[in-house]
Order: C-alpha cells, then sequence, then structure tokens
C-alpha cells in the first residue's frame, strides 16, 4: 500500500471517529420525566452514558479491523487529535 493510500485510509478514519464522537455527543439530550427522583436520573444517566461507551468501543474496534489498523495507529491518532484540540 502507498503512502497516499495510507493518508486517505487515516483521514476517512479520523471523519469516521469525529462523526461517532458527534453522535456520542448528540445522544446525550434525553428527556428525563419530572417525577423522576434524582436516585433514578443518576441511574439512568449511568446506563446511557455506559451503553454509549460500549457502542462507541464497537464502533471503533469495527473501523480498526476495517480499515486494518492496529491499536498504536490508532492511539497515535488519539494522542494527535487531543494536541490539536479536536477532542477533549
Amino acid at each position: 500500500m502507498d503512502e497516499r493510500e495510507k493518508l486517505r485510509k487515516f483521514r476517512e478514519l479520523d471523519d469516521a471517529f469525529a462523526e461517532a464522537l458527534k453522535e456520542l455527543d448528540g445522544n446525550g439530550q434525553n428527556h428525563v420525566e419530572p417525577e423522576e427522583d434524582a436516585a433514578t436520573r443518576e441511574a439512568r444517566r449511568q446506563a446511557e452514558e455506559q451503553e454509549r461507551q460500549r457502542l462507541f468501543e464497537k464502533r471503533l474496534q469495527d473501523l480498526m479491523a476495517e480499515y486494518r489498523l492496529p491499536s498504536e495507529s490508532v492511539s497515535t491518532l488519539m494522542r494527535t487529535l487531543m494536541e490539536l484540540g479536536r477532542i477533549a
């Protein structure tokens, strides 16, 4: 695989990763019924957060498998995105 093809795949992975992060951020805007107590709301929030995390990890694993990227490459990508301020 030539360098141009590697760069294209890296950009596609970066775009897909950014889209997955946007989806995670957008899914956190759920309506809470007023009669729920604080403990119930917190339990629901934690369950939803765990599910979002699980879905994110699955999507990331699927992307890594699709583009045949080792975890070291993804780790480098994450550090680069954090340094550029693209993710927190």
